[in-house]
């Protein structure tokens, strides 16, 4: 069986990680799948929503160590087969940013190191109550250097540094005054709670959406002055849009926009 489901459900696609005997690990196929999913996602017009989630007891228990360990009985003693692993994933992490699609982490059991990591790369996560989050690395001796990246972004600096040299585990709502995720529900009512939150998404403008999405990412890394200066023009860009034209027009009209994208 594939280690990797995809089930689309109108304009939201939903992508499962599907080896719940590892608990869903980033093993090399884990990782080639998922990037040649996002890879065929982001040229995909009629999606508009993608929820990641993971089958069986949790949602992802990051590298396969299994593997790694077999990686290190090279003659170079592992040193090129990490050096692509890391490349691998760090390269799938910047994509799910980069993708025009919404991703929202729909996410139960644990997600640890590589796994915290992936919901922090998502750009909103929902979580079950009882979640734990972890970058435990470090209690195996391997810091969780790239995971931290991901998770330095969502989680104030001395907070994401505790987590990092500590191991210990932050359990959901913790995550949620983090910032690490944005809603915790019972997980009874977890798939219903992403649900919701993909169809309000889905049913806005599409372009506008993905407009958005990349200004969001891109004005990030700016200075102020040049947010602002960038900002404009993708307003304009926006504003131009026949859509956009539509969505004003039956604001004022007091009725619902006909949208052709």
């Amino acid at each position: 069986m594939a280690v990797l489901q995809r089930e689309d459900r109108g304009a939201v696609a939903h992508l499962t990680l599907n080896a719940p005997e590892s608990l869903n690990a980033l093993s090399d196929a884990m990782l080639a799948a998922l990037q040649a999913e996002f890879d065929a996602l982001s040229d995909d017009g009629a999606i508009r929503v993608v929820v990641l989630k993971g089958a069986g007891k949790a949602f992802c228990a990051g590298h396969d160590l299994k593997e790694m360990t077999r990686g290190r009985q090279a003659e170079d003693g592992g040193a090129a087969y990490f050096a692509d692993l890391f490349a691998r994933c760090s390269a799938l992490m910047q994509t799910i940013p980069r993708l025009p699609q919404p991703v929202i982490a729909q996410v139960h059991g644990i997600a640890t190191a590589a796994g915290c990591q992936l919901v922090a790369s998502c750009d909103m996560a929902v979580a079950a109550e009882g979640t734990l989050f972890g970058v435990n690395g470090v209690n195996i001796g391997l810091f969780c250097s790239t995971p931290m990246v991901a998770l330095s972004r969502n989680v104030p600096r001395k907070q994401a540094f505790e987590m990092l040299t500590t191991g210990a585990f932050v359990e959901a709502a913790r995550a949620r005054e983090l910032g690490l995720v944005n809603r915790v529900v019972p997980e009874a009512e977890l798939a219903s709670a992403v649900e919701d939150v993909a169809g309000t998404v889905a049913g806005k403008l599409g372009t506008a959406v993905r407009i958005g999405k990349r200004a969001f990412y891109e004005q990030l890394q700016m200075p102020l002055d040049a947010a602002y200066a960038y900002t404009g023009e993708v307003m304009v860009e926006n504003m131009l849009s026949r859509d956009t034209e539509e969505g004003i027009a039956a604001f004022i009209e007091k009725r619902d926009p006909e949208w052709q994208q």
